[in-house]
């Protein structure tokens, strides 16, 4: 964990942080929605479908609160992503947890981020997401995204309400990431050992019309899914709808949407199958 390279930087939970007073005894979420996603790039789509449904039930946007975790890029300064987002006021805060810096705040585990978030920013909607990049070695349990299971844990362990979403494609020509990825899969069904709630995109006919989607996604999706939930499972399936309505609000997002080198139109199964999410969490905030 250390080397000559080692930034020190000021932990949020530390004593000498002024919001250590708030964090010291905090040990609670007060049930903040918190969705967690294996990769970088659902970051976008999940606080676009969270914004589009608030705006659906004439609600103001939530204050969305990024964190950061060390799966991917260490510096947040690598994610053009979040400086956008944050230039736009689509995200409140940007926390960096573990070996991440460069946040807003920074916080020593995956827990005491998700306190800060609710504690010290007030944010009423989370996202937990590794940073830029991704690591995976083709194996079961070789990848990075396996920390979103851990963090799932966490976010029960802390009684927020934790939303799993799914990383989807249609266009992914490796057959263990077509439909539900097996990192997904592996993750939520293996390691997640809480309940949590899994968002399933039910796309209207025009949605299943396009490019990289059809029919036989929307079966593979929904069987894949459904090995998450009870008998085989623990986890509680949401069907959302997803229209056209849903796919113009991912079109407005202020920063361009990109997934292993695709984008909105190649493989829009895989925002989507994020945006849910987002719109689930949205349908958690206390009133």
């Amino acid at each position: 964990r250390y080397t000559p390279l080692q930034a020190l930087v000021l932990g949020v939970d530390e004593q000498e942080s002024p919001h250590h007073d708030a964090l010291r005894d905090a040990d609670d979420l007060d049930a903040t929605p918190v969705v967690v996603a294996d990769l970088h790039s659902a970051l976008p789509a999940v606080v676009a479908g969270a914004r589009h449904a608030a705006a659906l039930a004439g609600r103001p946007a939530p204050r969305v609160a990024y964190v950061m975790t060390d799966g991917g890029a260490l510096p947040a300064a690598f994610s053009r992503t979040v400086a956008t987002l944050r230039e736009t006021g689509w995200i409140d805060t940007c926390l960096t947890v573990g070996q991440a810096f460069g946040g807003d705040l920074e916080a020593v585990t995956v827990h005491t981020g998700l306190l800060a978030a609710r504690h010290v920013t007030g944010a009423d909607l989370v996202v937990v997401a590794q940073g830029p990049g991704n690591l995976g070695t083709g194996t079961r349990w070789g990848f990075s995204g396996v920390a979103a299971g851990e963090a799932l844990n966490a976010v029960a362990a802390l009684r927020g309400r934790p939303v799993a979403s799914l990383r989807v494609s249609g266009a992914d020509a490796r057959d263990r990431h077509l439909g539900v990825s097996h990192h997904s899969l592996t993750a939520y069904g293996r390691v997640a050992l809480a309940p949590s709630d899994v968002p399933v995109p039910v796309p209207t006919a025009d949605v299943e019309r396009l490019t990289g989607w059809g029919a036989d996604l929307t079966r593979r999706v929904a069987e894949q899914a459904t090995t998450l939930a009870a008998p085989t499972g623990r986890h509680h399936l949401v069907d959302v709808p997803a229209g056209p309505d849903l796919l113009d609000a991912l079109h407005a997002v202020p920063v361009r949407l990109s997934t292993m080198g695709r984008g909105l139109d190649a493989d829009p199964a895989a925002f989507v199958a994020a945006a849910v999410a987002g719109v689930h969490a949205e349908s958690l905030r206390p009133v």
